[in-house]
């Protein structure tokens, strides 16, 4: 019987969330490498770009940006664009506080590097209150 892929992280907040993932290698900008408006990665040039966040387990290494977060955060849920999680290596605290009040379930550093259990496509669950990230089905 194959052992279960999990993922542990340091630090997380919000419901437990079972759904698509997507594994980046870049970081992310809510405000310069998303359209707020379709919930797609525009940026030209992001490893991402023409990908939509909507509704799915987004893997990033890093936060990118600053005050702009808290209010694009809250900006996409109000508008049915947002993610079901955000799983970041490193983030800052406006990050966090823009996801806590979007009500977006949120977590920081892991004991491994995501791509090394999870691929893009695959079902992953996040429980916040374990602070672990479970692969529950592959692509």
């Amino acid at each position: 019987m194959e052992q279960t892929k999990a993922i542990t992280v340091n630090r997380a907040f919000g419901d437990i969330v079972e759904g698509e993932a997507i594994v980046s290698e870049e970081g992310f900008s809510p405000r310069y490498d998303l359209d707020r408006w379709s919930g797609i990665i525009s940026r030209p040039g992001h490893k991402l770009e023409g990908l939509s966040i909507t509704g799915k387990i987004l893997f990033f290494p890093s936060a990118k940006g600053g005050v702009a977060a808290g209010w694009a955060f809250h900006d996409i849920k109000h508008k049915g664009l947002a993610p079901k999680a955000f799983v970041f290596g490193v983030t800052n605290p406006v990050m966090v506080q823009g996801a806590i009040f979007a009500n977006i379930t949120i977590t920081e550093g892991w004991d491994c590097v995501p791509h090394d259990v999870i691929r893009t496509g695959d079902i992953v669950r996040v429980d916040p209150q374990l602070r672990r990230i479970v692969l529950v089905s592959r692509k």
